[in-house]
């Protein structure tokens, strides 16, 4: 017998495509206002259980977000600081650099047999010398403005997020969970309208509960996870006398929040540098291995055993959730990749649709 062809089915999968496609070109248009929103909102999550604790002290809610906002400045204002130095300091020592680097070019490409100009005078300072110097600058003008805009908008949401959520909630109580408990048309099936609305409240409740908890665990982990992983990768680069060891902590902090991409750039930016400082192929092998044992260590044992049960996201759900936000929103989506991808499961994991159900499902690490 042969299967029935259903045209409703088929209109309904092409109308969601172009939904999804639709609103993913909207969010990559409203993507300057949206990001500092999204991170607002994980600042929010992140200082919620201090703030709840603190409010319930009868400290002024006021008082409570100015606190906030200090730590944050005082957090931002030190990692520009050092990324800043950092980054002055090592335009001082580029000569020193750029002459190594021309070195282990040019030996490379005798040892290789290469006969090209290019490589048997290789020159990086003729390379930098082609390149747009004031376009250059005003790139990185234009993304330092971009960058404090992005700050104040980051807590410009953060304080009316702070502020305003309570009420949102009551809004959505509101609408979705009124009580009909006092219309007197029918006693019985008041009641059980009632008990249905009791038990649809009950649901968002929990679900709202468990991003939050999810998000928090998620966020204090991987936190926790990354300082650890910084602190060793600087301590191992340092007693290696690889030079600007902290900063290259400091980056193994920032960079793993991004899955995978993250930890290979981690990896191989220092090892860059140590074959450029000591020209050694067996110490740079040596740097690499310590290196790749502490990421594995780290990254792919430790925080599968924190995290990764806990959200119970498929790495393969991962992998594309980065590329897809990254698509969307660039690095900062790479940054976002995991939670929202987690928040997206936890919702849809509590429809009734079976379709969504089974999304979820294929979200699932078990």
């Amino acid at each position: 017998m042969k299967e029935k062809f259903e045209p409703g089915s088929t209109i309904t999968f092409f109308v969601v495509i172009i939904g999804l496609v639709s609103l993913g070109i909207l969010l990559s248009e409203l993507q300057s206002i949206l990001v500092p929103f999204v991170f607002a909102s994980f600042l929010f999550i992140l200082f919620s259980p201090v703030n709840s604790f603190l409010t319930d002290k009868k400290i002024p809610l006021w008082i409570v977000i100015i606190l906030n906002i200090i730590v944050i400045a005082f957090i931002s204002f030190g990692v520009i600081r050092f990324v800043v130095d950092s980054v002055m300091q090592l335009s001082t020592d580029l000569p020193n650099y750029f002459s190594k680097l021309n070195s282990i070019v040019r030996k490379a490409a005798i040892g290789l047999g290469i006969t090209d100009p290019y490589f048997k005078y290789f020159s990086i300072q003729k390379i930098l010398a082609k390149l747009d110097y004031k376009a250059l600058a005003g790139g990185v003008f234009n993304s330092a403005f971009s960058l404090v805009g992005n700050i104040l908008f980051l807590l410009f949401f953060f304080i009316f997020i702070e502020s305003g959520h309570k009420s949102i909630y009551a809004a959505i109580g509101r609408r979705y969970y009124r009580d009909d408990s006092s219309s007197s048309v029918n006693k019985t099936s008041s009641e059980v309208s009632g008990e249905v609305e009791k038990q649809t409240e009950l649901q968002f409740a929990k679900t709202l509960k468990t991003i939050t908890e999810q998000i928090q665990k998620y966020i204090i982990s991987k936190i926790s996870v990354n300082l650890l992983a910084g602190i060793v990768v600087g301590f191992f680069l340092y007693i290696f006398n690889i030079d600007f060891p902290i900063m290259w902590g400091l980056l193994t902090f920032f960079l793993n929040f991004i899955p995978s991409i993250g930890s290979a750039i981690a990896l191989v930016l220092p090892t860059l540098m140590a074959i450029i400082e000591y020209e050694s192929l067996s110490y740079t092998l040596l740097i690499a291995g310590g290196m790749g044992f502490i990421q594995t260590a780290f990254f792919n044992l430790l925080e599968p055993q924190l995290i990764g049960r806990r959200l119970n996201l498929n790495p393969i759900a991962i992998l594309l959730s980065v590329l897809i936000w990254g698509y969307i929103w660039g690095i900062l989506g790479m940054l976002l990749a995991v939670p929202l991808t987690a928040i997206i499961k936890i919702i849809i994991s509590n429809s009734k649709n079976q379709n969504l159900r089974f999304i979820a499902d294929l979200m699932s690490q078990e």
